[in-house]
């Protein structure tokens, strides 16, 4: 601000203004807020008393400067021309202050937002103020003779919180400056006329189960559109309307926090938690908005397996193919996800070496297999002992386990219609080339294992006999001779004999059976091809003259 500043004129022209402001507030809705009036007070007192305060302090231009000039120069004075006496005139100043005007404030006339004034004016109508900048003549106007700025409309200062505009003083007739111009902002003083948003709601948020009280939720924030710099319009305290007694929220970071300790998933998951931001500091009057907040509590592994019956019975059948699931057991565990695996063993019983516990990974059920083959005229029944364990046990809650839990299992094996059973593997027989036709040559027994044992009937497979050589009785198995066997055409004949249940003919077994045909002296012996024998005249007795297997060509006597 250039030029000589009046504080008592400053003094007077602010509470000029605020009465301006009361007063024509009065006249346009009644008796003002005592809310509104205090804000105006709020604002225009610690100006006054900076003004009081600060004005004595400050550099007050002298009337008249003198000029430093060259010594013994008589010319010197008449270099100063009219312009440089109004230049010299200025330093005397403008009179004004920063200006205000309430937001949103109207009325049925004008507002009067201040006052422009130069001390050069002496009260005579010779000296025009004109105003430039933002807003000029239309939003703003001012009386060219009077200096009195008025705004013409309704403003919003988060639309626009400040106007710059420039004023000057010249002379009405010449138009001439008697001032230089100078540049001034009008602010537009906030009221509390914006409630706080929560641009990001509504908010979703995880926390652990069972986690201790104070532990960090999530951050919430709201923004409001008012003068974070004047008053309380925008200072912001949060507080919970819905929610509690589970979480709070720190006033004024809008941290959430659990307020209950031990909050356990599986009694409720999901907490619905509205939040409110309320303006001036909170006090009565502010504005406020609100959001929600959507909490899910997260799983952690406190809680054990536990079977859904401490007995399971199962039956199965003895001739079960190995590898075969027999029955499923099923340890039911409240929490979820990895939290909620668990592995079977089978850690006693009879069985341990007869059956094997797998886990289902689907359904995380104990699947009972066999791993090898069930005799029910062997053992007719097995007890388990059957053990549930967590796969990841949480440290924190270790104190709460154990985290397994136990069932007894008992397996019944049923009697099978199994087929008979011979009484060796296979068979091998033996017989003379020249045994009679209808001899018995050999025998094989076989038996019904099931306890309601049935009679067995014997056959020959023919496929294995196609030249029908031996016969069997099927009732007691006995193998007879049906043809002659020469040792010396085939020493070896391979047959299978078929052993079938009377009372269920699909109960089949087979059994190999080897021959073996012996030899008897039933052959002469013939020379394999003609010779000629010799014999010398003069032979002695007992002299070998003839070779069967020789012919001698040069024989000498």
């Amino acid at each position: 601000m250039t030029g000589k500043l009046n504080g008592s004129f400053f003094y007077n022209l602010s509470y000029f203004y605020v009465d301006c402001a009361v007063n024509t507030w009065r006249s346009s809705y009644g008796t003002m807020p005592e809310r509104l009036t205090e804000m105006l007070m709020d604002t225009w007192t610690p100006l006054i008393i900076l003004w009081i305060t600060v004005l004595p302090s400050i550099y007050m231009a002298p009337m008249n400067q003198s000029q430093v000039l060259p010594s013994g120069s008589s010319t010197g004075l008449k270099r100063l021309t009219e312009e440089q006496r109004v230049l010299n005139r200025s330093k005397r100043g403008w009179v004004w202050n920063q200006m205000f005007v309430l937001e949103e404030f109207s009325g049925p006339e004008p507002i009067l937002v201040g006052r422009l004034h130069t001390d050069l004016d002496p009260g005579s109508s010779k000296i025009k103020y004109i105003l430039s900048g933002d807003g000029a003549g239309t939003i703003f106007v001012i009386n060219d003779k009077t200096g009195d700025i008025h705004a013409m409309k309704r403003l919003d200062r988060e639309e626009k919180a400040e106007y710059t505009l420039t004023a000057q003083a010249v002379d009405r007739d010449t138009n001439k400056p008697l001032e230089p111009p100078s540049e001034f902002i009008i602010k537009v003083q906030d009221i509390n006329d914006n409630a706080p948003e929560f641009v990001d709601g509504p908010y979703h948020a995880t926390v652990p189960e069972m986690s201790v009280v104070g532990t960090f939720v999530t951050k919430v924030t709201a923004t409001d559109a008012d003068d974070p710099v004047y008053g309380n319009s925008a200072k912001l305290v949060y507080s919970i309307l819905e929610g509690q007694p589970y979480f709070s929220i720190e006033p004024h970071t809008a941290i959430i926090k659990t307020a209950l300790p031990n909050m356990d998933r599986e009694a409720k998951e999901e907490y619905f938690v509205v939040i409110q931001a309320k303006d001036m500091g909170g006090h009565m009057g502010g504005l406020s908005g609100t959001t929600t907040v959507t909490i899910t509590l997260t799983d952690v592994n406190d809680n054990p397996p536990k079977f859904a019956q401490s007995l399971y019975h199962f039956s199965v059948m003895e001739d079960v193919a190995l590898g075969e699931p027999i029955g499923r057991v099923k340890a039911n565990d409240l929490d979820i996800g990895e939290n909620a695996k668990s592995s079977y063993d089978i850690i006693e019983g009879d069985g341990m070496d007869i059956f094997e516990i797998t886990t289902d990974a689907q359904t995380q059920d104990g699947v009972i297999r066999v791993r090898k083959p069930l005799d029910f005229e062997t053992k007719k029944s097995y007890t388990l002992k059957v053990e549930a364990a967590n796969i990841h046990i949480d440290p924190r809650f270790i104190s709460g386990g154990p985290f397994k839990d136990t069932a007894t299992v008992k397996i019944v094996v049923e009697d099978a219609d199994e087929p008979p059973v011979f009484s060796s593997p296979t068979y091998l027989l033996e017989v003379h080339e020249n045994a009679a036709i209808n001899s018995v040559i050999g025998q094989v027994t076989a038996h019904d294992p099931d306890v309601s044992s049935s009679p067995i009937r014997f056959s020959i497979d023919r496929h294995t006999d196609l030249e029908r050589q031996f016969n069997i009785n099927a009732e007691d198995g006995k193998i007879t001779l049906a043809t002659p066997l020469d040792r010396e055409t085939n020493t070896w004949h391979n047959i299978t004999i078929v052993a079938t249940e009377t009372r269920n003919h699909s109960q089949v077994s087979r059994v190999p059976v080897t021959i073996k045909v012996l030899d008897v002296n039933d052959n002469a012996p013939e020379f394999a091809s003609e010779h000629e024998a010799f014999l010398c005249e003069n032979g002695k007795p007992g002299q070998v003259n003839i070779s069967v297997f020789f012919m001698l060509y040069n024989l000498e006597c």
